[in-house]
């Protein structure tokens, strides 16, 4: 186990306060029973505790249980129950007006919360209860600033007459966890596009996929493209790892091409996107860039898939 990364997480004010807030406006003291599945090092199941809840069950499956029930001792939390073990491994009677779940990783889907709450959902939440989050949405934006291009094509680079072409290619076939400004993308990322959105208070599927299109305005060269997202905790009530947003410790991602698109004005970039996380499994993404001409006809088609960037 490294702590390190728990450190990151109770450190991330952002992260911390949002939670809380939404917390607060679930919680009626003295009455509410809240699952907290993921639950770490206890930090939201103990703002939970401190806000009333009348019970508060804690999933934790890694190490960290172990440090979360220290905690727990150390701040006398008597309506804390650690569970250690994954909440769809319990198979005891649980019924919770709210379930409180941050599993949410760079890439949104990554640490199943889709799966994870749909089974929790269907098992411990009471009718009319509270998921939180209950929605997730997928942004994609171009970006049009050579750094971290430049930093991919360092096989390009090496000199001395040597061919490293299909290192290359595994690089160029894998996502990256960057920070990216704003003034990096198109439009200053104000041309970004939803591409998906996930509704966790209802039954909806793991694999996802979608798309954006963009008219350029003005000539350009796009290198890859910028992916993000945004949860909403409860109503009115938002998280986002937008680069225009407050900083978290979550960055964004960044999806390479194999060769940058110079786009001319009023020529189309289409990107289609598709993923799938399962618990067996990991994450798959895929990814597609078409560039078109003013009239719609393609001028190139690129296809990336992350299983193309990994070693046997």
């Amino acid at each position: 186990m490294r702590i390190e990364y728990h450190r990151t997480l109770i450190a991330d004010d952002v992260r911390n306060e949002a939670f809380f807030r939404a917390l607060k406006s679930v919680i009626e003291p003295g009455k509410t029973v809240v699952a907290d599945i993921g639950a770490g090092t206890g930090l939201l199941g103990l703002m939970a505790s401190k806000l009333g809840a009348k019970d508060v069950f804690l999933f934790e499956t890694a190490e960290v249980a172990g440090v979360a029930a220290q905690v727990l001792k150390a701040n006398k939390a008597k309506r804390c129950h650690l569970i250690p073990c994954h909440s769809t491994e319990f198979d005891d009677d649980l019924a919770v007006d709210v379930i409180v779940s941050e599993t949410l990783g760079n890439y949104a889907l990554e640490e199943n919360i889709i799966a994870t709450l749909a089974d929790a959902r269907h098992r411990f939440l009471k009718p009319g209860g509270t998921i939180v989050p209950s929605r997730i949405a997928q942004y994609v934006a171009p970006v049009i600033v050579p750094r971290i291009d430049h930093e991919l094509r360092a096989w390009q680079r090496v000199g001395h007459g040597l061919d490293l072409g299909s290192a290359q290619a595994m690089t160029l076939n894998n996502a990256y966890v960057r920070l990216i400004q704003p003034s990096e993308l198109l439009d200053d990322g104000r041309s970004a596009i939803a591409w998906d959105a996930v509704d966790l208070t209802r039954e909806t599927r793991a694999k996802r996929k979608g798309q954006g299109e963009w008219r350029i305005s003005k000539p350009a060269v796009i290198y890859g493209f910028a992916v993000w997202w945004t949860a909403e905790l409860v109503p009115g009530l938002t998280l986002s790892t937008a680069p225009s947003a407050p900083r978290t410790h979550w960055e964004q991602l960044y999806f390479p091409l194999s060769k940058p698109i110079e786009a001319k004005a009023r020529e189309h970039i289409r990107l289609e996107l598709r993923s799938n996380s399962s618990e067996e499994a990991g994450t798959h993404l895929a990814w597609t860039a078409i560039h078109k001409n003013a009239q719609g006809g393609v001028l190139s088609r690129q296809a990336h898939d992350l299983d193309k960037g990994y070693l046997p």
